[in-house]
């Protein structure tokens, strides 16, 4: 029997994929998603709004639509939270215990937490992180973050709440805008690409970073959700790992099929954030206990989002005349 599927944030980058993906999985009657903004119009499938530290709200819509699985996606992500460090830290958690909260009360299967890199600081090896590091995250995102997975752990163990999680390098897909990320260049640079445009980007030029393409992160997703209980030993959160790059190596790429693409450099703020992330991680557990691969390398990154970057383009130019 398919799931009934609640997915909270779902119109932020990965959730607008991840919400199609699951439909095509398991049906548009099985998956709900949900937002504190409208769904962008023409979007096909269930939707309500719903702010996820309305807790009372969320639990009513969990019983009234026998809510099998959560997947908790809303957050506020790394730069913009540190526009607002203290609501940063009350939205991400906020949300997240409501979340547990109302799954454990209502008898919900499983519930899907994205953690993220930057739960990891300067004390970790930064050169290749392994899964079981120290956790001294830089930013409030990572703070709240990395509390969130012990959270996690705690429901499980505490509850028997079936509750698992990926830390997602950054995300590079062409579906929906960038949502407010350390890594966002990744995305916004092929755009620009696209454009005929050159890029100005906020990190150095020899910033290495993981990096991961969407649909890669969303078939790690539903991978993990649908392995055998059994197989998922880590209650805290898997790292995931994709292929890691610099900004230099992106534009190197680029220019491979474009030649007269130019980047320059301007770091900001970010270069800090950066600063105390991974250059690589290392996800051999979640290659052990269910079977993670990535299928995409930069190079093949460069060619699909370009690929489809500009018939995305393209489609735009010929209903605009």
């Amino acid at each position: 029997m398919s799931p009934t599927v609640l997915i909270t944030g779902a119109n932020g980058q990965l959730g607008t994929v991840l919400t199609r993906a699951l439909r095509e999985r398991y049906g548009n009657e099985k998956v709900i998603s949900t937002d504190v903004r409208p769904a962008p119009a023409g979007e096909p499938g269930r939707f309500e709004l719903l702010d996820a530290m309305d807790e009372e709200n969320l639990r009513q819509l969990v019983r009234r639509e026998g809510v099998t699985q959560i997947y908790h996606l809303g957050a506020i992500l790394s730069a913009r939270g540190e526009l607002d460090p203290m609501r940063t830290w009350k939205v991400n958690m906020d949300a997240l215990l409501n979340v547990l909260e109302v799954a454990r009360t209502e008898g919900v299967d499983k519930v899907f937490y994205p953690s993220t890199i930057a739960v990891f600081g300067h004390n970790a090896d930064l050169s290749c992180t392994p899964n079981h590091s120290v956790l001294n995250p830089t930013t409030v995102y990572g703070i709240s973050k990395a509390a969130g997975e012990n959270w996690a752990q705690y429901y499980f163990e505490r509850y028997g709440l079936d509750v698992r999680s990926l830390r997602y390098p950054g995300i590079i897909g062409y579906q929906s805008a960038p949502g407010g990320g350390t890594t966002d260049y990744a995305v916004e640079v092929f755009h620009s690409a696209v454009a005929g445009e050159p890029y100005t980007c906020f990190l150095a030029a020899e910033t290495t970073l993981p990096m991961i393409y969407m649909d890669d992160a969303i078939r790690a997703t539903i991978e993990l959700m649908e392995a055998p209980k059994e197989a998922v030993k880590i209650r805290t959160s898997y790292n995931l790992a994709g292929c890691s790059f610099a900004p230099a190596e992106v534009a190197a790429a680029i220019r491979r099929i474009r030649p007269d693409f130019t980047m320059e450099y301007a770091p900001d703020f970010r270069q800090d954030i950066a600063a105390g992330w991974p250059d690589r991680i290392d996800d051999a557990p979640a290659r052990a206990d269910w079977g993670w691969k990535p299928a995409y390398d930069l190079d093949r990154i460069c060619t699909t989002m370009l690929e489809h970057l500009q018939q995305r383009a393209a489609s735009d130019a010929g209903v605009a005349q």
